[in-house]
């Protein structure tokens, strides 16, 4: 038996798959790390953390290994997006890695959107310029660490720097640059009309790379770190949300992934780049050949329920908390839930607004709340599939995954609020799992990933529409989508008494 590793550079661990021909998890190894937050909104990493993390991993999954270490034919990454890696004229690390989760490049948004031009901007990037992508955090080490800056000749993004570190080959491949705000999405190369408006050098950023290319084998330090061979072949691998996608099959139009967890994420397959969502949702390459996704963020949708349980449930454990969901009607009796606890995303890109339960009354229960939450992050992710539909999108089957995967009453309430069959995997490792069939891919067990997805993916269970509970829930969502604008300016008047 043949085998690949998968790799998931998260944010706070890298995950390891060794997973076989049939899609079998054979190994899984989660190799933690810290998160370094010297000031608000600040949030960095040391990228030789995701390496000796990833180092460790890999020995560890080997000395398991009952097989032969011949048998582990590719190797290749997801990673978290967006991260800022600078390097000099020796390729070594700068200064720590700037996460996607770091907000402090507010201004540097608007100087994009000064110079570039909002219009231009999606024009060429398919995307608004958030705090969360890699241009801003440029801009902002050249602003406030010139000293830094005048020594960088390349930057990478997370997953690229460790596969270099595994093989000393530099390369970033397409769904990852596509959330940097300088690659030209459509044409697939860096932007140089937005490199020199910004005075960077065009090989500032390395060589593209498609994700299921092959870009080197191990070194053979790495090889004698952790058991492999110096013949593994190693693949550019995706972004973890493309990753997420192949790990879930989204790879032909009509399918969609909604997956929750602390955040949750609406992402559907695109076979083109024509589609105008006019920035209100990402646009991103995807990992797949040709092909795109496009996706919407709820910034706190399993996070909300996590925040109730802990302020309200802390002692009990969520099967319990969920336990009554079931009783409760279509619309909580009347109580509607606004997810916005931590300012949200998609469709209101809005720091300051927050979340809201309206309609409570002294008859309301907690199980009441409780659904109430379930119906109102549900009612947040159908924002970003409204947003898709209205575009011209087909969206009738949604592979659900993460926290929304493990209720039965969130699996069905999903299918009836985006009018559509919801299917539940039997193994669900998302990223991780795209990153192993993109190394199946490049070792050629598999024509495509589509072939690929038909061997390792399998359903357990799909959810249909109930067509009353549809109904009710089309005018809930439009009583639901009023609170935003009725509660915005509200908000950010309260913001002065938060602190």
């Amino acid at each position: 038996m043949k085998y690949v590793i998968g790799v998931d550079l998260g944010t706070s661990a890298v995950k390891i798959l060794l997973v076989n021909q049939k899609g079998d998890v054979k190994q899984e190894v989660s190799k933690a790390y810290p998160l370094i937050q010297e000031k608000a909104g600040y949030s960095e990493q040391a990228p030789q953390a995701w390496v000796d993390q990833t180092i460790a991993g890999l020995s560890d999954l080997l000395k398991e290994f009952d097989g032969d270490s011949a048998d582990i034919e590719g190797i290749s990454f997801s990673g978290q997006m967006h991260g800022l890696v600078l390097l000099d004229e020796n390729n070594k690390v700068l200064r720590n890695a700037i996460l996607w989760n770091d907000t402090r490049t507010t201004v540097e948004c608007q100087q994009i959107y000064d110079v570039v031009g909002e219009k231009r901007l999606l024009s060429i990037t398919k995307n608004p310029a958030l705090e969360g992508f890699t241009l801003p955090k440029l801009l902002w080490v050249k602003e406030h660490e010139p000293d830094v800056f005048n020594k960088v000749t390349k930057f990478v993004l997370p997953k690229d720097y460790l596969r270099y570190k595994l093989t000393g080959a530099l390369h970033m491949e397409y769904s990852d640059a596509a959330g940097t705000l300088l690659l030209n999405v459509t044409e697939k190369k860096w932007s140089k009309e937005i490199l020199d408006l910004f005075e960077l050098a065009y090989d500032f950023c390395p060589p593209l790379v498609e994700s299921h290319e092959e870009v080197g084998t191990l070194t053979h330090e790495v090889a004698l770190a952790t058991g492999l061979l110096t013949s593994t072949r190693v693949f550019a691998g995706g972004a973890d949300n493309a990753c997420g996608a192949i790990g879930s099959g989204i790879l032909e139009d009509g399918k969609t992934l909604c997956s929750i967890g602390t955040s949750g994420v609406v992402l559907s397959y695109e076979a083109s780049d024509d589609k105008d969502f006019q920035g209100k949702v990402h646009y991103f390459n995807h990992g797949a050949p040709n092909a795109f996704y496009t996706m919407g963020v709820t910034l706190a949708a399993g996070y909300s329920l996590s925040w109730f349980k802990d302020v309200f449930a802390k002692d009990e454990d969520f099967d319990n908390l969920l336990a009554e969901v079931e009783s409760v009607p279509v619309g909580s009796h009347g109580l509607l839930f606004t997810p916005y606890i931590v300012g949200e995303r998609t469709p209101h890109v809005d720091a300051t607004i927050r979340g809201s339960f309206i309609g409570m009354d002294s008859s309301h229960q907690r199980k009441d709340f409780v659904r109430a939450i379930l119906e109102g992050i549900t009612f947040s992710l159908n924002e970003s599939i409204e947003i898709f539909r209205e575009n011209g999108k087909k969206i009738d089957t949604v592979i659900s995954i993460g926290g929304g995967a493990k209720s039965e009453a969130w699996l069905q309430m999903q299918a009836d609020i985006f009018d559509a069959k919801i299917v539940k995997l039997t193994s669900e490792q998302g990223p991780g799992m795209g990153a192993a069939m993109l190394a199946a891919k490049g070792c050629r067990w598999f024509h495509s990933l589509q072939d690929c997805t038909d061997e390792f993916l399998n359903e357990d269970r799909t959810y249909r529409p109930n067509k009353e509970n549809v109904e009710k829930y089309k005018e809930l969502f439009n009583l639901y989508k009023n609170i935003y604008p009725s509660t915005a300016l509200l908000n950010k008047q309260l913001m002065e008494y938060r602190n």
